[in-house]
């Protein structure tokens, strides 16, 4: 090695240009070989294709299970019912608020946190310990 053979670790491979004559070397069948499904125009196929033989995709199980009668509820915790301004919360004011960001299938209050002043809470769902707790302090809880 010397200094004169040397060269740029960051420099970059020409781009094959293909089908620009014989003396390029890439000419005539422009790397596509002699006939075929992959020579032609627009040939080739499709992605997981196996020359008919049935591809992995449809070979291997399907697994698991969807509920397609499954819930997405929002949760809220009796911490973040502290921060509400209102003193009737419902889904929609926890919305504005910014309190939560999405009300999916509908709201659930949980029992976690300390609950420190009187609310009408409005909500899809209710835990045992977050109904109890809202009642404790005077509060209401209306099930929509």
């Amino acid at each position: 090695m010397e200094l004169g053979n040397l060269q740029a670790s960051s420099e970059r491979k020409t781009r094959k240009r293909v089908g620009r004559g014989i003396g390029s070397g890439m000419g005539k069948t422009s790397c596509r070989g002699q006939k075929g499904q992959k020579a032609r125009t627009g040939g080739g196929v499709r992605r997981g294709f196996e020359g008919g033989q049935t591809p992995l995709y449809r070979r291997l199980p399907k697994r698991g299970f969807k509920n397609i009668n499954s819930k997405n509820y929002t949760e809220v915790t009796l911490t973040m019912l502290n921060k509400s301004k209102a003193t009737e919360v419902t889904p929609e004011s926890l919305l504005a608020e910014g309190i939560i960001g999405k009300i999916n299938d509908g709201i659930v209050v949980l029992g976690t946190g300390v609950l420190e002043k009187k609310l009408t809470v409005k909500a899809t769902r209710f835990t045992k310990t977050a109904g109890e707790k809202i009642e404790a302090l005077g509060g209401k809880i209306e099930v929509i």
